[in-house]
């Protein structure tokens, strides 16, 4: 019974072991992803021309501003700018009913002259009673008192100076003028307006030209941003770009660096000053801030596709044979779709472009054909 089924055992076990022993090396193949070559495209590192910059959020302020508030009370009785005017130093802007401050003052200046009406006479008094002491013709009490009278008009005189002072102070206080040169804002009075000291907000004056750009730095830059302070700042070595993207046409010069480090943020303010006679910059306005950076001239560039992120460092594939090899690279500035390298990298090295996302360190390579050289840097 044994024999009869035999030769269809061998038949069924024959062909499996058959199929089982020829296809071994491609069965290790499959489970063996990295013993199979990868299509890539590549590129070879080249060094190009590039002028890196480090861009920074930032907001236009004003290097003077200070808002208007009146120091008496009364009635505005006139408006001598319109909201937005650019104004001069010193010239007038608001006044206040002038005509109890005026009274005061001529109360003052009247006050005044009688006080030093009164010490001209005890004074006159005091010099006939010292020449008649001379003669002893005068009791000595007598001229003690007279030195005290004129002594009492002096002070006398000297109050009524102090109280035509501070009338006159408050008749100043009545016209209020332009501290500075600079740009008025929208007006929060109308003329009718009763004011006290203090209160309200009559408007806000800044200047406008120069003007101050804004941005905040880690404290890890401080020491670069203090280098440039104490330093020749070349001409472009600050520049700003506006909204919509346009270019400001002035550079700037750092002006200031903030006196501490914010303990919560761990950052400081940096202020760069700019020419602003066109009035484009306008205080509180946002803007970028480009700042020189240490790639510039001949640097090597790379498409940025080419590089990879793992727990914070970044590396690239290298062709080295026909395999790729993971190597670290320390990135600079960014270029639309390239990136310079400052370190990890030389010339002509091969690398990984397309494909990336397949490889593991040691991966085999299929090479296909170069890439060209990635489009010449022409901005952040």
């Amino acid at each position: 019974m044994k024999n009869k089924y035999a030769w269809l055992i061998t038949a069924i076990i024959g062909p499996a072991s058959l199929v089982s022993c020829g296809g071994n090396e491609k069965g290790q193949q499959q489970m063996n992803p990295a013993a199979r070559a990868i299509p890539v495209n590549t590129y070879h590192v080249q060094e190009q021309n590039v002028m890196g910059t480090d861009s920074y959020p930032a907001s236009v302020v004003a290097l003077q501003e200070v808002e208007l508030r009146p120091q008496v009370a009364g009635y505005i009785t006139n408006i001598y700018v319109q909201d937005g005017q650019q104004v001069k130093k010193g010239q007038k802007l608001y006044e206040i009913d002038q005509s109890k401050y005026q009274a005061g003052l001529q109360q003052a200046r009247a006050n005044l002259q009688s006080a030093k009406a009164n010490l001209a006479r005890v004074q006159k008094d005091l010099e006939r009673y010292e020449r008649l002491a001379e003669r002893d013709a005068i009791a000595r009490q007598q001229v003690d008192y007279a030195r005290t009278e004129v002594q009492t008009a002096q002070a006398q005189v000297a109050s009524a100076e102090a109280q035509v002072q501070s009338a006159s102070t408050d008749v100043g206080y009545s016209t209020i003028t332009a501290p500075f040169s600079g740009t008025i804002g929208i007006s929060q009075v109308r003329v009718g307006a009763q004011v006290s000291p203090g209160q309200p907000l009559l408007n806000t004056i800044s200047s406008t030209d120069p003007i101050a750009v804004d941005f905040v730095v880690n404290e890890q830059e401080i020491s670069r941003f203090s280098k440039m302070q104490q330093g020749n700042q070349p001409d472009s070595l600050f520049t700003i770009s506006l909204n919509g993207g346009d270019p400001y046409p002035h550079t700037g010069k750092l002006l200031a660096i903030d006196r501490a480090i914010g303990r919560q943020s761990g950052t400081t303010t940096v202020r760069v000053q700019f020419p602003n006679s066109g009035g484009v910059l306008i205080s509180g306005m946002t803007v970028t801030m480009n700042v020189l950076n240490q790639d510039i001239g001949s640097q090597l560039v790379i498409p940025y596709k080419a590089v990879s992120e793992q727990l914070g460092e970044f590396f690239v594939y290298v062709v080295q044979g026909d395999s790729a090899v993971q190597q670290n690279v320390e990135l600079g500035t960014r270029f639309n779709g390239n990136i310079v390298i400052r370190e990890g990298l030389k010339e002509n090295q091969q690398i990984v472009v397309d494909g990336i996302q397949k490889l593991r360190q040691g991966s085999k390579v299929q090479v296909g054909e170069p890439q060209e050289t990635p489009q010449q840097p022409t901005g952040r």
